[in-house]
């Protein structure tokens, strides 16, 4: 059975999100951001060059797959919706469901999970990575859904404890 994580930055430091990911027993990290960067000093680690280094000494492996990500005019449909319910990108617990309808259509419907499928390992699990704390209000738990249903993935959400 293949398995499978979701992850986000936000609640976590470079140590726990690395501790994070050996007790899921993550063997790769699919990066499912269009721009792999996170604001703020207390994120840099998350950027892609510093976390793909501490990945690659954890011995987790990694890959961009930049066709999952939500294109910048999808991002500023939620952050319009987001302002319209005056939460910050931080607290959002849940997507827009116009943003969900344009995201499944645009860019999940297109897309090769068939290739994805594939690359999962075979022992430990990969995980779907983003920045939000909660699934919920990110992408990636839609990923993580149709995987489910299109291939039998079973799916963990790993949050900061």
């Amino acid at each position: 059975m293949l398995k499978l994580a979701t992850i986000g930055v936000y609640g976590f430091d470079a140590e726990s999100y690395l501790e994070r990911l050996r007790q899921a027993e993550v063997r790769l990290l699919l990066d499912v951001r269009q721009r792999r960067g996170v604001r703020g000093p207390e994120y840099a680690w998350a950027n892609s060059r510093r976390l793909q280094a501490a990945l690659a000494e954890a011995r987790i492996a990694y890959a961009h797959r930049r066709e999952l990500a939500p294109t910048t005019e999808l991002r500023h449909l939620q952050y319009a919706e987001d302002d319209r319910q005056g939460v910050g990108k931080r607290s959002r617990r849940e997507l827009a469901a116009e943003y969900t309808r344009r995201y499944t259509a645009e860019i999940l419907d297109p897309a090769d999970l068939d290739a994805v499928v594939a690359a999962l390992p075979n022992s430990g699990r990969a995980a779907l990575f983003c920045v939000e704390r909660d699934p919920e209000a990110c992408h990636r738990s839609l990923v993580a859904r149709r995987l489910v249903e299109d291939y039998g993935v079973t799916v963990e959400h790993l949050r900061p404890m």
